[in-house]
């Protein structure tokens, strides 16, 4: 636990100094496509924001002069599966990005999906010395969160107070300066399997790129794709890529939730393509250029040319209908969104204030979609869209590109995590995980 909150603050140290230097690179690792992204920095100010925890560690102004995407190799799940293919393509990416940029690019921001993340609610309290709260008040409320052990191999990602209690006072976003007795923090914590992380590091190392910060797609696509009103009452963004799906539940302008589906869009292609026994490729076309999920009376009559090029002249000038095509894509997407349902349930999504609910990602844009998905998760569903970001190109702007564009916010604008604070060495115990489960059942 020392060493990765040693190497996170080492992390969040580098990212300071490349936004000072001016330029960072984003890098958005996917199944199906990797995106880089170029940030130019002007005007580094360190100031907190007047609502909630602001960005102590500074925020930026910062504007996109470089964009590139290339069809991801050797991912799946949205985990590294052949690293020199993964190498391979994030070179590519990333050096188209630096050409159209016009600059070289030293450290990356990373996120990725898979990884089977796990969520924990922690709760820790802190007698204050003096009466007014200190940053050093903030650490060690921090660090007598009970941290459960989290099993072999796993590693935390994420952990952040999302709630501080002075006394009788709760829901403060920022203690610090506060006068009080008694400091009690909720703190939300996310683990992943640590293999996966090695994997990602060791493979930007290889591409001759320094890692300055590394985030769940999830994470990333909830503070692209909510509006402030969704993060403040509670939202759910289910980010649907090629290879994962991802689940974030924001409350009060914090996650509190995260998981993942290892079920997206090219489960339906690869459905397709043995359906209508066609290659991959042809399947993904015939995905995007006809795909749906919803049958209406014309589609028995739309026939659509198969056009593959096996070489065997039948074979290749076979059709097939619309509603044979949306009942092959159907029966997958309902199991992805049936499988959400399932794991929205185990975090109490429903206790929430405002069940909202958006959808993002690539293989959000399935036409019917949302019809569907509010029938399965119910009522409330919006197709989510990331907001708009400075210099952002237009082919870089639709709900594929969520998680990239919610890591230059990420990058920006950093949330406190634990890593912010001196957290006193002495205070490092794996104590007992039943106050922290019992925190999880009362709060969530």
């Amino acid at each position: 636990m020392t060493d990765l909150y040693q190497t996170q603050r080492a992390m969040r140290a580098l990212r300071r100094a490349a936004i000072q230097r001016g330029v960072v690179a984003i890098l958005d690792v996917g199944t199906s496509k990797i995106a880089c992204l170029v940030l130019r920095f002007d005007g580094y100010e360190t100031q907190a924001d007047g609502d909630g925890v602001g960005p102590m560690a500074g925020q930026s102004t910062f504007r996109v002069i470089g964009a590139a995407t290339t069809r991801s190799r050797g991912v799946r799940f949205g985990e590294i599966a052949v690293m020199n293919e993964t190498e391979r393509a994030i070179r590519t990416a990333v050096q188209a990005a630096q050409k159209m940029a016009n600059v070289r690019v030293d450290h990356v921001i990373a996120c990725f999906s898979g990884a089977e993340p796990r969520s924990y609610g922690l709760a820790g309290e802190w007698d204050l010395q003096d009466s007014v709260v200190t940053e050093q008040d903030v650490a060690r409320v921090l660090a007598a969160c009970d941290v459960p052990p989290l099993g072999d191999g796993r590693e935390v990602l994420h952990a952040q107070p999302v709630n501080f209690a002075l006394d009788h006072r709760s829901g403060l976003g920022d203690p610090r300066g506060q006068i009080g007795n008694r400091l009690a923090t909720d703190m939300h914590l996310l683990s992943v399997d640590g293999s996966v992380i090695q994997n990602l590091v060791y493979c930007i190392k290889r591409c001759d790129l320094e890692l300055a910060g590394i985030a769940s797609s999830a994470y990333a696509s909830g503070i692209a794709s909510l509006v402030e009103d969704e993060q403040e009452l509670g939202a759910a963004c289910i980010d649907m890529g090629g290879g994962a799906t991802g689940i974030s539940i924001f409350m009060k302008k914090h996650m509190i939730f995260a998981d993942a589906v290892r079920m997206g869009g090219d489960h339906v292609t690869s459905d397709i393509s043995k359906g209508l026994q066609v290659p991959m490729a042809v399947a993904e076309r015939i995905k995007t250029k006809h795909g749906g999920i919803q049958a209406t009376g014309m589609d028995d009559r739309e026939m659509i040319e198969i056009g593959s090029d096996s070489g065997d002249w039948e074979k290749d000038r076979r059709t097939v209908s619309r509603t044979e095509l949306i009942g092959i894509m159907r029966p997958r997407v309902e199991e992805i969104l049936e499988e959400v349902r399932v794991r929205l349930d185990a975090a109490g999504f429903d206790s929430l204030p405002s069940q909202q609910i958006v959808l993002t990602g690539g293989a959000s844009q399935i036409p019917g979609l949302d019809g569907l998905a509010s029938r399965i998760l119910g009522n409330r569903v919006r197709m989510g869209r990331p907001l708009r970001v400075q210099g952002l190109p237009q082919a870089a702007s639709g709900a594929a590109f969520s998680s990239a564009v919610g890591l230059c916010l990420f990058a920006a604008y950093p949330q406190d995590e634990w890593w912010d604070f001196d957290i006193p060495t002495e205070r490092y115990p794996a104590r007992s995980l039943k106050r922290a489960m019992r925190w999880f059942k009362d709060n969530w």
